[in-house]
């Protein structure tokens, strides 16, 4: 099946979009253990919307839940939450995440162009079972209303009797969804689900036209569509074209008046296009079958419209600009602030007093300055998307492991770019899932024995400091047991038997490929997935991770990541003929020494004693294997850098200067050499024209290390 692709993109974003608010309200109404009418009527509002849409789309499975859950919310408003029994709410709650997670599962296969799943008749049961247990009405003799109507057809109304035919006497008279629009395509479209039905030459339809005369619509809008047959039975087995048909919401069976052996006259209901286990709505007159689906789709369609002009009045200044875009224009933007810097310190300019160009030179960096502020800010989104994904696995995770826990969000407005959200998304999930797994007790006597609150507690905060956001996940769970761990890591050969090893060189084993505490598969661990998916995944976006964890009181896991990753401010240096950058960021202190303040390490190694600390100093024409560059301490500078816990001195010959720089990523057949193994992040063009290496202060120190 063939479609617009920006029209699946627009429906795509609509259903993340949709699920992500319905995911919310759900959560909220859990915690308050009941749907306020509000959230009655926006659920009502949002599944009619994604049955609609995925009706457009053809997404047959999509749109039918939908429907039924629509349905169900329907009784649910008229019932009011009231009428429904405590015990009954909890799995009312289930089935409606359930819902949720059936549709994240369709639209991820959309995503990736595989087949919609079919079998959905299981979950159908099960939603309507639901419904039939709030009703109240789900009796034998309700549960058969539908064959009823079929075997003892009413008396035709007024309105039905009109558009009655004698040479097809046996009528469907069906409605469609208020605001479902294009109802002359609709009622084609069913027209040709009642073909498989039943031979072309034992129906007809009114009105006859509704593929080639737009105009129809308003006609059935009004009055409804009728589907007329030559027998009762070819109408019997027409029945599933109308009743599956996500489309329809009530139809009426009729007979023409003075048809052989009429049926007697009798109060009808318009059946709602449920399986047989579904509720039936309140009964209503014959002759007025369209009053009771006016009345309640007006109630409807009123706190729709409501919703909606409160939506258009928030959102009426805002657009949706593809990703694509954005990074179209940082790209131009990274450019105008390389060429500028190319204008501005040209070679030719040098000696010359240039005092007009000068104050203009000044005046364009001011404006490419704010540029690059704004188009950063038009990538810059909060992270409160990302942190209210880990209240629903939070919840999950309680009931399936029996860990009653509570999630606490803090500071999730802080704003990160869009291409970082998207990276952190999994890392955090699966440090959430690790502190619910591994850390949350269990036992709830064993956490009142230690003094805890019986509930376990899950903090996810995020806060900006500088160029970086600082994210932490925070459990008060039971910490790291370092003697399993090691034993573990001796196990897989990471750690040698009979060494000794701190706290914190144990933590890191955590941060292996492959390291795993579960001995027991589960859903959630034991399968070889580590802390190393979060440590890759947070580097790959020039982040650092870090454990902390006490014994008895909980862990902390603390993801440091650039707010962005295109633009940064560095230190210009230079070893010899060579030029380097260095993140600002990274930079605590810049000062002189002489070979007298060095003191070597017990390999030889050279250290220099700062605010009563000793950090190893880094030469970066020894590390580099330069041919350039001094080797006298008192000639160079030395840069005491930090990046997560990896603190030292780094050893150049001089400073340049202090430069916003376009990050560049190095290609492809260089990295295949592993040079970013070696504090290499990427690089950068200077106003000269000149190439300056950016150094990724964290893999230096590591590197330095091994």
């Amino acid at each position: 099946m063939s479609m617009n692709n920006d029209m699946l993109e627009a429906y795509l974003f609509e259903m993340h979009s949709l699920l992500e608010q319905l995911d919310d309200l759900v959560l909220a109404a859990e915690e308050a253990h009941t749907f306020s009418q509000d959230d009655v009527n926006e659920i009502f509002r949002i599944m009619h919307t994604i049955k609609g849409s995925s009706a457009m789309m053809e997404f047959n499975s999509l749109m039918t839940i939908a429907h039924r859950i629509e349905d169900l919310f329907f009784v649910i408003r008229e019932k009011t939450m009231d009428a429904i029994s405590e015990d009954l709410k909890p799995e009312m709650f289930d089935l409606i995440f359930q819902s949720i997670d059936f549709f994240r599962e369709e639209i991820e296969k959309v995503e990736t162009n595989q087949p919609l799943s079919t079998s959905i008749d299981t979950f159908l049961d099960k939603i309507n079972s639901f419904s039939a247990k709030i009703s109240g009405e789900a009796t034998e003799e309700e549960s058969h209303a539908e064959e009823a109507v079929l075997s003892s057809a009413s008396a035709p109304s007024a309105e039905e009797a009109a558009f009655a035919s004698t040479e097809f006497p046996y009528g469907l008279h069906v409605f469609f969804d208020e605001g479902v629009g294009m109802e002359n395509l609709r009622a084609m479209m069913l027209i040709n689900s009642v073909k498989d039905y039943c031979e072309e030459s034992q129906f007809d339809y009114y009105p006859p036209d509704v593929q080639l005369n737009p105009e129809t619509a308003n006609f059935i809008i009004d009055n409804g569509f009728y589907v007329r047959f030559r027998t009762a039975g070819d109408r019997e087995e027409a029945i599933p074209a109308v009743k599956d048909n996500g489309a329809v919401k009530n139809w009426q069976v009729f007979d023409a008046p003075g048809t052989a052996s009429p049926a007697p006259v009798q109060t009808s209901k318009p059946v709602v296009s449920e399986a047989p286990a579904a509720p039936v709505p309140e009964p209503v007159p014959a002759e007025e079958p369209q009053a009771v689906p006016a009345a309640q789709q007006s109630a409807a369609q009123g706190a729709a419209q409501q919703s909606a002009a409160k939506q258009a009045h928030v959102k009426e200044s805002l657009i949706s600009v593809s990703l694509s875009k954005l990074d179209s224009l940082m790209a131009v933007i990274s450019e105008i602030v390389i060429t500028e810097a190319q204008v501005t310190a040209s070679p030719d300019l040098k000696g010359l007093k240039l005092d007009n160009f000068t104050k203009a030179a000044r005046q364009l960096r001011s404006l490419t300055d704010n540029l690059q502020d704004v188009g950063l800010s038009l990538r810059m989104v909060p992270v409160s998307a990302t942190f209210q994904k880990m209240k629903r696995i939070v919840r999950d995770m309680s009931k399936k492991l029996k860990k009653e826990t509570n999630l606490v969000l803090v500071g999730e407005d802080t704003e990160v770019d869009k291409t970082v959200v998207d990276s952190i998304s999994d890392p955090i999930m699966h440090i959430v899932r690790n502190s619910m797994d591994h850390g949350i007790e269990s036992d709830r006597a064993e956490r009142i024995a230690a003094g805890k609150d019986p509930v376990g507690k899950i903090i996810l905060s995020a806060r900006q400091t500088g160029g970086e956001v600082i994210i932490e996940v925070i459990d008060d769970g039971q910490g790291v047991d370092d003697d399993a761990v090691l034993n573990k890591a001796i196990r897989q050969g990471l750690a040698q038997p009979g060494m000794e090893y701190s706290h914190k060189d144990i933590l890191n084993f955590l941060l292996m490929p492959g390291f795993s505490t579960n001995t027991e598969v589960t859903e959630y661990s034991g399968r070889g997935v580590g802390m190393d998916v979060v440590k890759s995944n947070v580097e790959s976006v020039g982040g650092t991770v870090t454990i902390t964890s006490e014994r008895g009181k909980g862990m902390t896991t603390t993801l440091r990541i650039p707010l962005n990753m295109s633009i940064m401010d560095g230190m210009e240096v230079s070893v010899g003929d060579s030029i380097f950058t260095v993140p600002i960021s990274d930079i605590q202190q810049i000062f002189k020494v002489s070979d007298i303040n060095i003191i070597q390490d017990a390999t030889h190694g050279e250290m220099v004693k700062i605010v009563d600390n000793f950090y190893s100093i880094v030469r970066a024409k020894d590390f580099y294997q330069l041919n350039g560059g001094t080797d006298n301490l008192d000639e160079g500078v030395l840069l005491w850098v930090e990046s997560g816990d990896n603190s030292f001195c780094l050893f150049v010959d001089e400073l340049i200067g202090e430069q916003q720089v376009v990050v560049k990523p190095l290609p492809d057949y260089v990295n295949n050499y592993g040079i970013k193994n070696y504090g290499v992040s990427g690089c950068t063009i200077l106003g000269d024209g000149s190439i300056s290496i950016i150094l990724d202060v964290a893999t230096i120190y590591a590197s330095q290390n091994n």
